[in-house]
């Protein structure tokens, strides 16, 4: 009999950590309208092609889109406990297009993006920061403010991180809708296809 129990342990202690090596991972992406999908059909948004994408390379995730149309970095901070709700095991963070296009400074974008990065560093939730650019039209000076602000904060912070979340993809019009700011369908699988290498080594470290 206690063979049998000691048995039972035994098994017991061997199957729950296979279990909890093959529990879904959640990928939650707070980012602004490029990552919510403005203009997009349904199923061709950027969470929906790259939840696709990381499926197909094996990975058990699911990707839950926290995007809000028109968010700047300091609505991104305001909504963070809803944005992860219960939880995330990783956090894509796309925010700050919005406040370029408006003009706010660099330094209230570099300390929203800072706060938002502590708070969930302190939760244990690992962040991939993916990189903006001013448009060209803000002048010289806020350029190199704005773009300077994602590669010091990736280092600071020691996140994963990616340079351009539109690179290849921005002023192209055949990528874009007929804004030339959202990506169309087409656009979403160039960026998916660019990211996904670095959100594989993101997962994988």
């Amino acid at each position: 009999m206690k063979f049998n129990i000691l048995a039972l342990i035994f098994t017991i202690l061997a199957v729950v950590p296979s279990a909890m090596a093959e529990e879904t991972k959640r990928i939650v992406a707070i980012g602004d309208s490029l990552t919510a999908g403005y203009g997009l059909p349904a199923g061709e948004d950027f969470v929906t092609r790259l939840e696709a994408a990381l499926q197909a390379k094996g990975y058990d995730v699911t990707v839950e889109n926290a995007g809000v149309s028109g968010d700047t970095t300091a609505g991104g901070l305001q909504r963070l406990d809803w944005a992860i709700g219960n939880g995330a095991d990783y956090v894509i963070l796309e925010l700050g297009a919005n406040d370029a296009l408006r003009g706010i400074e660099p330094e209230e974008t570099r300390r929203n993006l800072s706060r938002i990065i502590e708070i969930l560093q302190e939760k244990d939730i690992p962040v991939l920061l993916a990189g903006m650019r001013a448009p060209p039209n803000m002048g010289s000076e806020y350029t190199t403010a704005f773009d300077k602000i994602f590669p010091d904060l990736a280092s600071r912070y020691k996140t994963g991180y990616y340079p351009f979340f539109l690179d290849g993809v921005a002023a192209d019009p055949n990528l874009n809708q007929d804004d030339y700011i959202h990506p169309n369908a087409e656009g979403v699988n160039v960026i998916v296809g660019n990211i996904l290498p670095f959100v594989t080594a993101f997962i994988e470290q």
